[in-house]
């Protein structure tokens, strides 16, 4: 095990005082800190958020999962870990130098984050997110040393300013105190700087704040944690690290970068539209999905699609008429590169590849990058972080009945063995949205990350007008290209 300046760490071991009493304590090689008195060793990686010595004492400060059903004044409501503090008292001036050698010695090998730049989203979900921060993220980042600068997002997009204009060497990563809109936006903003090759490998973390929380709830997931505030920031300080696919939506020269979702058809209906319903508070999506259900809709169009290996099945061949009505799109991208500052895109070719093709009419599409859409939506459960594919989840024709079962199994994501949904994953797409089936005079609604992409004719509020129209649209993907802190 290496230090931070190379220095090897051996196991080592004193007597101390623990509570007033002599005690022999170790500290081991693979990084387990045990006493003679009985307690269980502390896994310091694990565990361990960090010390501080004052005179003789030094306390070690950790995080550390309960294994007995015991009340805890600080703990967390997740897998039962809760705040313990362990004193030390050293017999000598030696050995208590020695005793923070080697714990900070061992704390540097874990390249762990020094100092963060949060944002926190006062206006999303419930209002929460200052509070949050204030009694939940920040004691767990001052007891581990963390230093940090915090910003308050004071209107839409003002977290993309930030991460557009921030002095990335000050920090070791972003936090983001908020739903997935704020993780979306820094990473649009982190995007169009000049350097974002450089700003792309800047860890970004997520504390559960706002109304979806999809992606924190898809990283603590995947080793088995609750989704929790407490779990969220013990996943950023022990900085740990995993890969982000990031989808390129473009049509024509506009263009949004998506890391969780995008959907259109009865889906986005339901996102969208119950917002007229927010006084209901998180039950208006159910409210409004039966609704949606009882008088479904189904739009007309086509997608064009790239199959992963082994789902080449799905689908029609189309000649690579998808390609051909990308090409356009693909040659202005390749001018924006050398015209444009920042990133415009996956440089990808798809003249050897197969396009297959489903035309509608659709009940929904949800295209997905990670598992889960919400801490209690699983759309997608075969996606990846970084496998490079996007997951595509298709419902067609679909009894009434069956439709409100599928949405209740969107929890665990066993609506995908349903006869009546198509799930697969593709490695590029292009979508062509067509107007619904039973009123050709309205279209629908495009709805990615929680914007609102494009808006039909006679949609819920068209009259805003949207970032993109409502028209074919190209989505691609860069495999890897964002940099999350990860549960593992």
């Amino acid at each position: 095990m290496e230090g931070h300046e190379g220095e090897t760490i051996t196991q080592f071991e004193q007597q101390v005082r623990v509570n007033g009493k002599l005690t022999q304590v170790t500290l081991s090689s693979d990084g387990k800190f045990r006493m003679e008195t009985g307690h269980r060793p502390l896994n310091l990686e694990k565990e361990l958020l960090g010390f501080n010595a004052e005179g003789s004492k030094i306390t070690i400060r950790a995080l550390v999962e309960n294994r007995v059903d015991v009340h805890c004044v600080v703990c967390s409501e997740a897998k039962g870990r809760e705040r313990k503090d362990i004193v030390l008292e050293t017999l000598t001036e030696e050995s208590q130098r020695l005793w923070c050698q080697k714990l900070q010695a061992y704390i540097d090998s874990l390249d762990r984050p020094k100092r963060l730049f949060v944002i926190v989203n006062p206006f999303g979900g419930k209002r929460s997110a200052t509070k949050i921060f204030q009694d939940e993220v920040k004691p767990l980042l001052v007891a581990a040393n963390i230093e940090y600068s915090v910003e308050e997002t004071q209107y839409q997009l003002h977290a993309k300013e930030m991460a557009h204009t921030l002095d990335l060497s000050k920090y070791d990563g972003i936090v983001c105190v908020s739903g997935d809109g704020i993780l979306v936006e820094v990473v649009n903003g982190l995007l169009q700087r000049a350097d974002w090759e450089v700003a792309m490998k800047m860890p970004l973390g997520m504390i559960p704040a706002g109304t979806g929380n999809g992606m924190i709830k898809s990283v603590l997931d995947s080793v088995g944690d609750p989704c929790s505030v407490t779990n969220a920031v013990l996943t950023v300080i022990r900085g740990h690290k995993v890969s982000l696919d990031v989808a390129t939506i473009l049509q024509g020269e506009t263009k949004f970068f998506s890391v969780l979702m995008l959907a259109w058809g009865l889906i986005a209906d339901i996102d969208i539209e119950s917002e007229k319903f927010r006084w209901m508070g998180s039950s208006r999506l159910d409210f409004y999905a039966l609704l949606r259900i009882m008088r479904l809709r189904k739009y007309n169009g086509r997608i064009s699609f790239v199959p992963a290996p082994g789902f080449e099945a799905y689908g029609t061949p189309c000649n690579k008429s998808g390609y051909n009505k990308l090409d356009s799109s693909n040659q202005n991208l390749e001018a924006a590169r050398v015209q444009q500052p920042g990133y415009q895109g996956p440089n990808v070719s798809f003249d050897d590849s197969e396009w297959r093709a489903i035309d509608g009419p659709f009940v929904g599409l949800w295209l997905h990058n990670v598992p889960w859409g919400s801490e209690d939506t699983m759309p997608a459960p075969n996606a990846k972080f970084a496998d490079g594919y996007l997951d595509l989840v298709i419902i067609k024709d679909c009894p009434n009945l069956s439709l409100l079962s599928l949405m209740t199994k969107l929890n665990d994501g066993s609506h995908v063995k349903s006869p009546f949904v198509s799930y697969l994953k593709v490695k590029a797409l292009l979508l062509e949205p067509g107007q619904q089936s039973n009123d050709p005079s309205k279209g629908g609604i495009i709805d990615s990350d929680g914007e609102v992409l494009a808006r039909g004719d006679r949609t819920y509020q068209y009259e805003r007008g949207a970032l993109m129209a409502y028209a074919p649209m190209q989505i691609t993907i860069d495999q890897g290209l964002a940099t999350l802190f990860s549960a593992r």
